[in-house]
């Protein structure tokens, strides 16, 4: 190697054709470019003595521009995933959880290789639990940072938001939890690995009529969110047709804190149980305020009542309370026993619905760059489409022709200050 120390002094002349073109390069750039160069090369700037070699501007400029196309090559050698996910704000519970999941795959990923001889690159945005936000990271994210998939995002009127940019920019997007059946509707590029909301609701009402007998019932679902609206929907068509009767549909916005005015309504029509398809801030607070009014029918509740949260706000006002989700880590199928060992190992705690179906949300389209043996956008949207059979953490995943899985739900219980499994309740 040419030691510049002696080679500017002149003790040392460089021998090699390539050393004295170096040198030469060196000597005739400017201090700026003489720094960025010889940190490529690992070496120190030194003081640059007067040698003019004019000759060798052109030489020099092509190879300044095979330097800088060689670290744009470098820098592009990730394969970006966006991701986008309430990491703050009244939700920030399932985002938090939900990146936890995206980001145990992407480790594993890496770890077992990458993907095309390519490492991968998660980046995340927060859309702060807030309306409007998502429009805006996932724009970042597919302008800007140049990803090839995005993954997100858990709820359904966020992911509605993103699905009609994504399609339009031709850019494959995966929800892991947006459970509204218009979800996919929005274009060809728009994909989800958890089952839907006409599923969802189905599953609460049959579980309402055939395994608590409860035969008149009441709903209180929020009016600002698509998917407590088609559930509620759903829930009423089903149990009704079985034989039900609803005695009391009551409203609330999101954000609200006081529900005393519906559950009094509620009370007064004699419901035997109460269907609650929101959230679990508002399901807390909801469960909270029924028991003190007195209240002490059964509660059900949908995918979105899972978080810690509502038991920390809730407390005892939620144990009992009976809710559908995707996954439980108490099942004692050898894949979710295995996947919930790494995901603790991991992160110290248990994995959860929200962390498994992130984590498949990841799986599959890692699964589908694979298959695709490229991350063009056109070819991998085909190879998401034809997936078949994709073990996941939360059940085997085959996309339908509306590019919805169709998968089993599970039934969970608060008891004892926790989420047991109940029962599997299957399509």
């Amino acid at each position: 190697m040419l030691n510049f120390q002696n080679a500017f002094s002149g003790r040392v002349p460089p021998s090699k054709p390539a050393e004295q073109l170096l040198l030469a390069l060196l000597l005739n750039y400017d201090t700026c470019g003489l720094k960025a160069l010889s940190a490529c090369l690992y070496v120190t700037p030194l003081p640059i003595p007067p040698m003019p070699t004019r000759s060798l501007l052109p030489v020099f400029r092509l190879a300044l521009g095979a330097g800088l196309l060689a670290a744009s090559l470098t820098a592009q050698e990730t394969i970006k995933i966006g991701e986008f996910a309430s990491l703050t704000g009244k939700e920030a519970t399932y985002g938090q959880t939900v990146h936890k999941g995206t980001q145990f795959a992407i480790e594993e990923l890496n770890a077992a290789g990458g993907l095309l001889g390519r490492k991968l690159e998660l980046v995340s945005e927060d859309d702060q639990s807030k309306a409007g936000e998502s429009a805006t990271v996932v724009k970042k994210l597919i302008s800007r940072d140049k990803v090839v998939a995005v993954l997100g995002e858990l709820t359904s009127g966020r992911t509605l938001e993103a699905a009609p940019i994504c399609q339009m920019a031709k850019i494959p997007l995966i929800s892991p939890g947006a459970t509204n059946v218009s979800v996919t509707t929005k274009g060809n590029y728009i994909f989800r690995v958890c089952f839907i909301d006409d599923f969802q609701g189905t599953v609460m009402a049959k579980f309402a009529y055939d395994s608590l007998k409860l035969r008149r019932v009441a709903i209180l679902s929020s009016a600002s969110s698509a998917q407590s609206v088609g559930l509620a929907k759903y829930f009423h068509e089903r149990f009704t047709a079985a034989g039900g009767t609803i005695l009391a549909e009551q409203k609330y916005g999101e954000g609200d804190k006081d529900f005393r005015a519906q559950l009094t309504a509620i009370k007064a029509s004699g419901a035997e149980g109460i269907f609650v398809p929101g959230y679990y801030a508002e399901a807390a607070l909801i469960s909270k305020q029924a028991r003190d009014l007195g209240l002490t029918v059964p509660l059900l509740g949908i995918d979105g009542w899972e978080s810690s949260e509502l038991i920390a706000i809730g407390g005892a006002a939620v144990e009992g309370a009976y809710f559908s989700t995707h996954y439980s880590p108490e099942n004692q199928s050898p894949a979710v026993v295995a996947f919930n060992a790494r995901y603790r190992a991991r992160w110290g705690e248990d994995s959860n619905a929200l962390s498994a179906l992130a984590y498949d949300s990841a799986m599959v389209l890692a699964d589908a760059i694979k298959r695709a043996g490229t991350t063009e956008s056109a070819k991998l949207r085909d190879a998401i489409a034809a997936t078949k059979d994709f073990a996941g953490a939360t059940g085997k995943i085959t996309f339908d022709a509306q590019r919805n899985p169709t998968k089993s739900a599970v039934v969970l219980v608060v008891k004892n200050g926790k989420f047991a499994f109940l029962q599997d309740v299957n399509p």
